[in-house]
């Protein structure tokens, strides 16, 4: 038996629906409000795209044991940190509200290498409403940890965030 649901149409109906993976308007967030992301464990095809991709051929990177390198184990470069924590951030918290980065501030505290699982803890610090309501600059203090919940890095980002219309 089929049961003909009648179907949203693009129009004022269609914008009801809500949309799956929508990220957080500035004005669901407040300071001091905290959020952790998932976890990733960094895998040596993770290391090779992310080099191959940025062009990153470093022998620190393409050499597994390489001699001249201060780091025992397998580096991963700290924008690849980075880059897979602002993943996690893109796709829970600000998917579709994100409308700019506007400034960062970064600071590698540790290696990470493959093999090494990650995650990051959020903090909002500011958020201050522009002079048109539907949006807002947003300060974050993010922290990245280990699987050994030793800090890795720690960055500021300062973002343009949309607001409900």
């Amino acid at each position: 038996m089929t049961v003909n649901t009648p179907q949203p149409r693009p129009g004022a109906a269609w914008n009801a629906v809500p949309r799956m993976g929508q990220g957080f308007f500035w004005q669901d967030l407040q300071v001091g409000q905290q959020l952790r992301t998932f976890r990733r464990t960094v895998t040596e095809s993770d290391l090779v795209a992310f080099i191959n991709a940025t062009g990153m051929l470093e022998a620190i990177f393409i050499e597994e044991g390489y001699d001249g390198g201060a780091i025992a184990g397998r580096p991963v470069p700290g924008a690849m940190t980075y880059a897979l924590i602002e993943g996690f951030i893109l796709q829970s918290m600000i998917q579709g509200t994100g409308l700019a980065m506007l400034e960062l501030h970064q600071k590698i505290l540790g290696p990470v290498l493959v093999g090494d699982t990650i995650e990051a803890l959020v903090e909002v610090t500011a958020i201050k409403p522009t002079s048109k309501g539907n949006r807002a600059v947003v300060t974050s203090r993010i922290e990245v940890f280990n699987q050994g919940h030793q800090k890795v890095m720690e960055y500021t980002a300062v973002r343009l965030l949309a607001g409900r219309s």
